[in-house]
């Protein structure tokens, strides 16, 4: 049997939880929640009563060691983000690796993760796509920005409301004003939105609004202009 389970929680609608999720969290001795209050909204929601532990990206360090022992110890621990699938832009990375360490069985459940849902509903292809989570806010942005100039992949991207139309604005500067563009924002929700179009009709769009919500946007990948026979047979014999 796992010791640890990864349970991805609703991103928003609470039945959109799977009953394999509700059965994990039922039977588990421990959940680590990112934020216990958010959790325990979910939980008593569900019927459920376990004991609730804090896990975010400030203690996570710490509790490992401890986390580990008492798996060898024959616990049985569920790991749970604020929405969505735990360890994708979420604390989940470190206590995995350490429990692969350890020799500790980990399973992560099928569920939510908002940037699927905004990839295919953008209308923009999803075949090949990057991942590109939280952009960081100041040392190294420049750098990656420039570093995603030239890919050719659909890009996704998630955003806090605060940053959207600063964000938004150095899309347009780094990659061109003719990129199709897609923002959802509240998805699941009641106020759902998603809006499609280039960078400045939707910087144009939520200019005078006032934002709420996660937010995931979806950005087209650089055209790649593919060369003719004729040109490839002739680049070949100049070669």
């Amino acid at each position: 049997m796992p010791h640890l389970y990864l349970v991805p929680t609703p991103i928003g609608n609470l039945e959109d939880i799977t009953l394999r999720a509700i059965r994990i969290l039922k039977e588990v001795d421990l959940i680590l929640a990112e934020d216990t209050r958010t959790s325990g909204f979910l939980l008593k929601h569900l019927g459920i009563t376990k004991p609730l532990q804090s896990h975010h990206a400030f203690n996570e360090h710490q509790s490992l060691e401890k986390l580990i022992k008492t798996m060898h110890e024959g616990k049985k621990i569920a790991l749970v983000s604020d929405a969505g699938t735990p360890a994708i832009s979420d604390p989940g990375f470190l206590l995995v690796r350490a429990c692969l360490q350890a020799s500790l069985e980990v399973e992560c459940l099928p569920g939510p993760t908002a940037f699927v849902p905004a990839l295919v509903k953008s209308g923009l292809p999803s075949d090949r796509f990057t991942f590109e989570g939280f952009l960081p806010q100041k040392k190294g942005r420049k750098t990656h920005l420039e570093s995603l100039i030239n890919e050719s992949r659909t890009m996704i991207f998630y955003e806090s409301p605060f940053r959207l139309l600063k964000t938004l604005e150095q899309f347009k500067e780094y990659f061109g004003t003719d990129r199709q563009a897609s923002v959802s924002r509240e998805l699941t929700k009641m106020f759902e939105e998603t809006v499609n179009g280039t960078f400045d009709e939707i910087i144009t769009h939520y200019n005078t609004k006032t934002l709420k919500g996660e937010i995931v946007i979806v950005v087209e990948g650089k055209k790649v202009t593919r060369k003719s026979k004729y040109e490839a047979e002739e680049e070949d014999q100049e070669g």
